[in-house]
Protein backbone atom coordinates (compact mmCIF):
# COMPACT_ATOMS: atom_id res chain seq x y z
CA UNK A 1 0.00 0.00 0.00
CA UNK A 2 1.30 3.77 -0.99
CA UNK A 3 1.04 6.01 1.83
CA UNK A 4 2.32 9.72 2.06
CA UNK A 5 1.96 11.19 4.92
CA UNK A 6 2.74 14.90 5.64
CA UNK A 7 3.35 16.56 9.21
CA UNK A 8 4.76 19.36 10.54
CA UNK A 9 1.81 21.49 9.72
CA UNK A 10 0.54 24.10 12.62
CA UNK A 11 -0.16 27.86 13.43
CA UNK A 12 2.88 30.49 13.37
CA UNK A 13 2.91 34.04 13.20
CA UNK A 14 4.05 36.15 10.42
CA UNK A 15 7.47 36.17 9.96
CA UNK A 16 7.88 32.71 11.22
CA UNK A 17 9.12 29.27 9.88
CA UNK A 18 8.05 25.34 9.99
CA UNK A 19 9.29 22.61 8.36
CA UNK A 20 6.96 20.41 6.48
CA UNK A 21 7.90 16.36 6.14
CA UNK A 22 6.19 13.96 3.62
CA UNK A 23 7.06 9.97 4.70
CA UNK A 24 6.52 7.95 1.99
CA UNK A 25 6.49 3.82 1.56
CA UNK A 26 5.20 1.38 -0.64
CA UNK A 27 6.99 2.61 -3.61
CA UNK A 28 10.86 3.29 -4.63
CA UNK A 29 11.10 6.54 -3.22
CA UNK A 30 14.40 7.23 -4.76
CA UNK A 31 12.59 6.67 -8.24
CA UNK A 32 10.31 9.87 -7.89
CA UNK A 33 10.26 12.80 -8.33
CA UNK A 34 8.22 14.68 -5.11
CA UNK A 35 6.55 18.30 -5.02
CA UNK A 36 4.78 20.44 -2.96
CA UNK A 37 1.52 21.58 -3.70
CA UNK A 38 -0.78 24.36 -1.45
CA UNK A 39 -4.22 25.09 -1.68
CA UNK A 40 -6.32 28.11 0.09
CA UNK A 41 -9.40 28.16 0.70
CA UNK A 42 -11.20 29.11 -2.33
CA UNK A 43 -8.55 29.18 -4.33
CA UNK A 44 -7.06 26.53 -6.55
CA UNK A 45 -4.15 24.22 -5.93
CA UNK A 46 -0.52 25.24 -6.42
CA UNK A 47 2.37 23.90 -7.58
CA UNK A 48 4.95 25.03 -4.73
CA UNK A 49 8.01 23.21 -5.26
CA UNK A 50 9.45 20.04 -7.12
CA UNK A 51 12.71 18.02 -6.14
CA UNK A 52 14.01 15.71 -8.91
CA UNK A 53 14.28 12.28 -8.33
CA UNK A 54 18.18 12.13 -7.29
CA UNK A 55 17.50 15.28 -5.57
CA UNK A 56 20.07 17.19 -8.03
CA UNK A 57 17.96 19.75 -9.55
CA UNK A 58 14.55 21.90 -7.74
CA UNK A 59 12.33 23.91 -8.81
CA UNK A 60 9.98 26.77 -7.10
CA UNK A 61 6.91 28.72 -7.44
CA UNK A 62 7.85 32.78 -7.98
CA UNK A 63 5.63 33.41 -4.57
CA UNK A 64 8.14 31.45 -2.50
CA UNK A 65 11.06 31.93 -4.20
CA UNK A 66 14.06 32.39 -1.54
CA UNK A 67 11.93 31.60 1.42
CA UNK A 68 10.85 27.77 0.82
CA UNK A 69 13.61 25.22 0.62
CA UNK A 70 13.02 21.34 -0.91
CA UNK A 71 14.89 18.44 0.21
CA UNK A 72 14.92 14.85 0.26
CA UNK A 73 16.62 12.27 1.71
CA UNK A 74 16.50 8.98 0.08
CA UNK A 75 17.77 6.77 2.66
CA UNK A 76 15.01 8.02 4.95
CA UNK A 77 12.11 7.81 2.03
CA UNK A 78 11.06 11.58 3.10
CA UNK A 79 10.86 14.88 1.54
CA UNK A 80 10.91 18.42 3.45
CA UNK A 81 9.61 21.41 2.79
CA UNK A 82 11.88 24.39 4.88
CA UNK A 83 9.25 27.66 5.35
CA UNK A 84 10.79 30.60 6.15
CA UNK A 85 9.43 34.34 6.46
CA UNK A 86 5.74 32.90 6.71
CA UNK A 87 3.20 35.42 5.62
CA UNK A 88 -1.04 34.97 6.16
CA UNK A 89 -0.41 34.37 1.79
CA UNK A 90 1.40 30.94 3.14
CA UNK A 91 -1.98 29.78 4.67
CA UNK A 92 -2.87 26.58 2.87
CA UNK A 93 -3.52 22.97 3.59
CA UNK A 94 -0.29 21.62 2.11
CA UNK A 95 0.29 18.31 -0.06
CA UNK A 96 3.01 15.95 -0.66
CA UNK A 97 2.69 14.78 -4.82
CA UNK A 98 4.74 12.13 -5.95
CA UNK A 99 5.43 11.20 -9.14
CA UNK A 100 6.96 8.61 -11.63
CA UNK A 101 6.86 7.89 -15.44
CA UNK A 102 4.13 5.58 -14.35
CA UNK A 103 2.75 6.80 -11.38
CA UNK A 104 1.56 9.66 -9.16
CA UNK A 105 0.30 9.66 -5.63
CA UNK A 106 -0.54 12.18 -3.33
CA UNK A 107 -0.86 12.61 0.16
CA UNK A 108 -3.59 13.24 2.63
CA UNK A 109 -2.46 17.53 3.53
CA UNK A 110 -1.12 19.35 6.37
CA UNK A 111 -2.86 22.68 7.30
CA UNK A 112 -0.41 25.67 7.77
CA UNK A 113 -2.00 28.79 9.31
CA UNK A 114 0.03 31.77 9.57
CA UNK A 115 -1.66 34.49 11.48
CA UNK A 116 -0.76 36.94 14.48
Amino acid sequence: QVQLVESGGGLVQPGGSLRLSCAVSGVTFSTYDMSWYRQAPGKDRELVATITSTGRSTNYADSVKGRFTISRDNAKNTVYLQMNSLSPDDTAVYYCYGSSFTRNYWGQGTQVTVSS
